[in-house]
């Protein structure tokens, strides 16, 4: 019985030990995955992306206030003014699907600048407009080649940064965008005096000078126009060699033509369906849902408006609400790309949609201007970490040896829908209800996409599907 009693308890050592020694190398993987986070350097033609992004959401932030009053003036009333405001995000969605194939077709760095100089030409046509018509068809048009150099900088981010550095250069690419956003409208108020047409003049000319320095500055790198992979400088091993997600059967290739002997081979093209049968990609798909609805939509329709209806405030503080969200939202989102990097993608999707729900949801419920700043700035903080994290997932996904201009259309379409019905079911609840419900119904859209990325797969330190 001793002699028994001896083995078993061996035996259990054993197992213990083993899980012990199972256990540790798993932690200093872990641990020596957050080092290597640190150390990667973010390559500088994101820098390049960055500069030209913060060019265009400075711009766009010039524009924004002025752009209604703009419409406005030529006496068609309200209504039509909102048109003209709404009919940029329509051209964006309806031409998302062409725009993705294009970036498939001719390369990502193309289709940026060709993207980015058709938002000039649009721009630079709204400040000649004459009448109604010409600024409506116009504006729509801008909304092309918004989609077009948007879905392109999420492929270029995708194929430049390093899997380990996407988190920051994701984050990167979005604070520039939150604070080019935040800037914009400091600066048109500066250019008040000098008319209403001269800002769109002073865009179309800064979007020429992004466009003209991302064309030169990653021309040394021409397979970003080929169907080669990445390489050079933001080149990472996911990209390099052969891997198992590539030996797979998996998306079709972009051409049947097999490349001649010392060419670089073929990128596949990621197709859609190959995407969706991935948990991460369907909870992206509901996370551009929300944010474009919570934190780009409904939040620009319903904040200036409670401040006033409901909580009595002074106009003049309508515009200090949605600061303080931008605010939050430049805050989290510096930090936001280095933790995804470090500690992944999902738990920050979590945290951030759960926070923006919550706090939305507890906007509505504010009964003082103070209550609803602070609720405000924490809806940004969530909405700040939400962006980097999302971008990341999305390049884990597709990774740099395929195509996904399809599916990151997809996905801008996802958003630019959000974006679309936010304000209209958000403006038909305060009418029919309160803004209280209006509120409610927009956090919980952000806390159904919580769920969603609760039941999905961690994408950091996966091969692509």
């Amino acid at each position: 019985m001793r002699v028994r009693r001896d083995e078993e308890e061996s035996k259990v050592s054993g197992r213990a030990g083993s899980s012990a020694s199972g256990r540790a190398p798993r932690r200093a993987s872990h641990r020596a995955e957050q080092r290597a986070a640190r150390r990667a350097a973010v390559p500088a033609d994101i820098w390049v992306l960055v500069s030209a992004a913060f060019i265009v959401a400075l711009g766009y932030g010039l524009i924004a206030p002025i752009l209604p009053q703009f419409a406005a003036s030529f006496d068609l009333g309200v209504t039509a003014a909102s048109v003209v405001v709404s009919s940029f995000a329509f051209f964006r969605l309806v031409f998302a699907p062409a725009g993705g194939r294009l970036v498939d077709r001719l390369g990502e760095r193309r289709v940026y600048v060709a993207g980015l100089l058709i938002v000039a030409a649009s721009t630079g046509a709204v400040a000649a407009a004459q009448d109604y018509w010409q600024l409506l068809l116009f504006r729509g048009l801008g909304g092309i080649g918004s989609t077009m150099f948007t879905v392109s900088a999420m492929a270029l981010i995708i194929r430049l940064a390093p899997p380990e550095a996407r988190g920051r250069a994701s984050g990167l690419y979005a604070s520039s965008f939150v604070f080019g956003n935040i800037m914009g409208p400091v600066a048109g108020g500066l250019l008040a005096g000098l008319g209403m047409r001269l800002p769109f003049v002073i865009y179309a000319v800064g979007l020429v000078i992004a466009a003209l320095v991302v064309w030169v500055r990653l021309e040394r790198q021409p397979q970003l126009d080929s169907k080669g992979p990445a390489g050079g400088e933001g080149a990472s091993a996911e990209a390099k060699g052969s891997t198992a997600a590539e030996a797979a059967p998996g998306p079709e290739p972009v051409s049947g033509q097999e490349p001649a002997s010392g060419q670089e081979p073929l990128r596949e093209r990621m197709r859609f369906r190959d995407a969706w049968r991935d948990s991460a990609y369907k909870a992206a798909l509901g996370s551009g849902l929300a944010v474009g609805w919570a934190a780009m939509g409904a939040r620009i329709a319903l904040y200036p408006l409670f401040v006033v209806a409901v909580l009595g405030a002074d106009p003049t503080l309508s515009g200090v609400a949605l600061t303080v969200f931008s605010a939050g939202m430049a805050v989290s989102v510096s930090q936001a790309g280095r933790i995804a990097d470090s500690r992944g993608r999902r738990p920050l999707l979590i945290v951030g949609l759960g926070v923006l729900g919550a706090s939305t949801i507890a906007v509505g419920l504010s009964d003082s201007i103070w209550v609803f700043f602070v609720l405000s700035l924490f809806a940004g903080l969530g909405g700040g970490l939400i962006n980097p994290a999302q971008q990341a997932a999305l390049g884990d996904i597709i990774g740099p040896h395929r195509k996904g201009g399809t599916v990151l259309s997809r996905f801008q379409m996802a958003q630019d829908l959000g974006a679309i019905a936010g304000p209209i079911v958000s403006g038909m609840l305060v009418d029919a209800l309160n803004y209280g419900w209006a509120f409610a119904v927009t956090g919980t859209v952000a806390l159904l996409a919580c769920l969603g990325w609760m039941l999905a797969r961690e994408t950091l330190g996966t091969p692509p599907r």
